[in-house]
């Protein structure tokens, strides 16, 4: 093994762990979904450098895809439904006034 190759190794280590962290201690949901989309792709990484493709395309596939969009997903559906109940809030207040 290299030096570049164990370096290279390292940066992917502690890039897995700072995304870990970065994305359970963010506070807004938007960031920290991005931040585990990331983390999912880093992940897939340090399975392909361990020889191990068919777990790092499932990772890849499934952490940073299908989960991904669905946090997504999710996410801009409780935007909407939020926008939603604020607008509500705003006609009840108009009619009872």
């Amino acid at each position: 093994m290299s030096f570049l190759t164990g370096a290279f190794d390292i940066l992917i280590a502690v890039s897995i762990v700072w995304l870990a962290l970065s994305a359970l201690t963010s506070k807004d949901i938007f960031r920290a979904v991005v931040l585990f989309i990331i983390f999912s792709v880093m992940t897939s990484i340090a399975w392909i450098r361990l020889n191990a493709p068919d777990i790092a395309l499932a990772e890849a596939a499934i952490g940073a895809g299908v989960t991904g969009v669905l946090f997504l997903d999710a996410l801009g559906y409780m935007k909407r439904k939020n926008r939603d109940n604020e607008n509500n809030k705003k006609i009840d207040t108009e009619e009872g006034a």
